[in-house]
């Protein structure tokens, strides 16, 4: 589906989706203010079994980029993605250099990714009998809803959870043994028309198992890149990860019927960094 002109539908979302100012003019954090002492307390509380799980691709050559490094990533509040602005109405010129991102670079975000983790398998929920998404297919609010209601109450979305939304390109790739198009290529995603509910939920950040988060091709007829991520990470404060390996977490929960769990997801404390890697773990 081709959305309206793409200016016209990012000064609608820039108004109706803005945290700018909400927690003042020097946070750092953006909706990652959202996690608190107590939801801390409660994710911790949500480890039964002690299992564990890493949702790190391999740290090596063999993935998306021949003779490059798969990076599992965060994307943070320093990423214009050709906007004029950063998070909370900083200008582009303030990111860049020798020094980075000075003031919502990495390097102070090394203890807030910590929290109720919950999974979002839209691929089993939603896609075919493999429990994958055709690339191109855009996820909607109401297919996410349909994964909650498919799930049960352990994927029930609260404010301050880390959301990881699972399409099934990942394994598809791995399936098939050919990483061509994973990187930078078309894939299924969020839709751009997601964001009120992800701005209205209160999450604190959200992960695919996919390069780009959003939906590729994009929505719109305009050749402008990352629609969703010049509204989640400037005007919203929403870190964004990607590339996330979510297959046997996903597999532990179709068994369990649990969703829910303690995600420990601290990126490396790169001192100016916009972007960082995780080895993200997840504890049932």
């Amino acid at each position: 589906m081709i959305l309206g002109p793409l200016e016209e539908e990012l000064a609608k979302a820039r108004a109706a989706y803005r945290n700018r100012g909400r927690w003042g003019e020097d946070d750092v954090l953006g909706t990652l203010n959202f996690i608190d002492d107590a939801i801390r307390a409660h994710a911790a509380s949500l480890v039964r079994r002690g299992r564990s799980f890493s949702l790190a691709q391999g740290f090596d050559g063999s993935g998306p980029w021949p003779g490059r490094q798969a990076v599992t990533r965060w994307e943070g509040l320093g990423r214009g993605h050709a906007t004029e602005q950063e998070w909370n109405g900083r200008s582009c010129t303030a990111v860049g250099g020798h020094g980075g991102d000075a003031v919502t670079g990495f390097g102070y975000l090394r203890d807030a990714f910590t929290g109720r983790g919950v999974l979002l398998d839209v691929g089993r929920a939603v896609g075919d009998s493999l429990g994958e998404l055709p690339d191109g297919f855009a996820i909607s609010e109401e297919h996410l809803q349909d994964t909650v209601e498919a799930q049960g109450a352990t994927s029930s979305v609260r404010r301050g959870d880390i959301v990881l939304v699972r399409t099934g390109q990942l394994g598809r790739v791995r399936r098939l043994g050919a990483w061509d198009g994973y990187a930078a290529g078309d894939a299924p995603g969020l839709s751009f028309t997601t964001l009120g509910r992800l701005h209205r939920t209160e999450i604190a950040a959200i992960a695919t198992d996919t390069w780009g988060l959003e939906v590729r091709p994009y929505e719109f007829a305009e050749p402008k890149a990352a629609p969703l991520h010049r509204i989640a990470i400037p005007h919203m404060g929403l870190p964004l990860g990607e590339m996330w390996d979510l297959e046997t977490l996903a597999e532990d929960c179709a068994a369990d019927g649990v969703y829910e769990f303690l995600l420990v997801a601290a990126p490396l404390p790169v001192t100016g960094a916009v972007g960082a890697p995780v080895n993200p773990i997840a504890v049932k």
